[in-house]
């Protein structure tokens, strides 16, 4: 039975990534900040961990946990917008955004990869277009675009590290979805978005290289 990990699987696109690898069954390891959440988890049958991706001990003892595990797929779904104004940032606002979506990926990779190299599988981080430096065209979301721009560059790191070892590291824009982020208008349901992200997991060709995908597997521009 393959294996599958989600860090941050209370709602939206990672809730909905738990339910459609359990329906075609895979075990699934998933984590969340509220007990409740877990508990929820646990009716899906995934095996839940609390976890907040700011909280460095969380993060530590999360890794001593999963020791000798072997990932077939590892997703980093964890991340925040911050505020919707651009402009003077807050430092609050920056802390925020930057440790939630980069800083927190800088202290999980490292912990994961060697799993998910001894699988020889896909290790995905949940970016996002507005990342992308060679395809940008809009100022807009200035904080969530540097903090995804940032992420970015520590996936590529983490394939330099990890890929020569088996893990095919994969920065993936989900789309515009209608979850608490995208809002009600948005082009795609989370269904659509969690089973385009897995389908481009499943194709993806092993590499060592880091990729930069849309969710329905086509190329980003870094």
């Amino acid at each position: 039975m393959p294996t599958a990990l989600v860090i941050g699987a209370s709602r939206g696109i990672g809730l909905e990534l738990v339910k459609q690898y359990r329906a075609d069954g895979w075990r699934v390891i998933a984590t969340a900040r509220k007990q409740e959440d877990c508990d929820a988890l646990v009716a899906l049958g995934a095996e839940p961990h609390k976890l907040d991706v700011n909280n460095v001990e969380a993060v530590a003892g999360l890794g001593w946990k999963l020791d000798g595990e072997e990932l077939e797929v590892a997703i980093l779904n964890a991340g925040l917008y911050g505020p919707r104004h651009d402009g003077f940032p807050m430092e609050t606002d920056f802390n925020a955004v930057m440790h939630t979506n980069v800083l927190a990926a800088m202290r999980l990779l490292p912990i994961i990869a060697p799993m998910v190299s001894a699988a020889q599988g896909k290790l995905a981080v949940l970016s996002s277009r507005m990342g992308s430096l060679s395809e940008r065209n809009s100022p807009s979301g200035s904080l969530y675009r540097a903090s995804k721009a940032a992420l970015n560059s520590v996936l590529i790191d983490t394939a330099l590290v990890h890929g020569k070892q088996g893990a095919t590291c994969v920065a993936i824009h989900p789309g515009w979805v209608r979850t608490d982020m995208g809002g009600d208008s948005a082009d795609l349901s989370v269904k659509e978005s969690a089973a385009g992200i897995r389908n481009t997991l499943a194709t993806l060709p092993a590499s060592d290289q880091a990729a930069y995908r849309n969710y329905d597997g086509t190329a980003i521009g870094w």
